[in-house]
């Protein structure tokens, strides 16, 4: 087994101690930032997304948003935080689990509002098509071409299309050879 993954010579995943995966960190701000240790890819996993989270107090994890194609899960190991779902906010502490399935177009996001660090699982889909939407500030995010959109720039089906009857339009005389 390597120092950067639980895959062993022999090319088969290892049990391993979460604590030995690399942590990374990410913060936007004053208002965003997580620490985390991407357990899944230490594993060799590419269906599955598993990572261990650590919300320091104040922080949020994300601007709000849902998936379209991904179900989320989120497991709470140690501390509180409040789940911010919607309109609705809902404490959370160790032991409580919540599931947000792909298309349930209810905006979700974690916030601690403590001053004790909480630890927590995320566990989802890897899905390359999925398409997110952040309900607070009208982006769409389409995975697949890595590019966002504003939501508010939707375009009727036909709109931009000419929708006159085929064939109405002269052809042009082929010149003489």
């Amino acid at each position: 087994m390597s120092s950067s993954t639980s895959i062993n010579a022999d090319g088969v995943s290892e049990p391993f101690a979460a604590e030995s995966v690399p942590l990374e960190a990410f913060s936007q701000g004053e208002r965003f930032g997580t620490s985390f240790r991407h357990l899944s890819n230490f594993a060799g996993g590419d269906h599955v997304g598993v990572a261990l989270e650590e919300l320091a107090p104040g922080k949020e994890s994300n601007p709000s948003h849902y998936h379209m194609l991904e179900e989320e899960h989120a497991y709470i190991l140690e501390g509180a935080l409040t789940l911010r779902l919607g309109a609705r906010a809902y404490v959370m502490k160790a032991g409580d689990y919540v599931c947000f399935p792909a298309g349930q177009k209810v905006g979700h996001s974690l916030f601690n509002h403590t001053n004790e660090p909480c630890r927590y699982l995320i566990i989802g889909e890897r899905d390359s098509n999925d398409v997110i939407v952040y309900p607070d500030s009208g982006r769409v995010s389409v995975r697949l071409t890595g590019e966002g959109y504003r939501k508010a720039a939707t375009m009727d089906y036909w709109e931009g299309i000419d929708t006159t009857a085929a064939g109405t339009a002269t052809p042009t005389a082929r010149p003489q050879e």
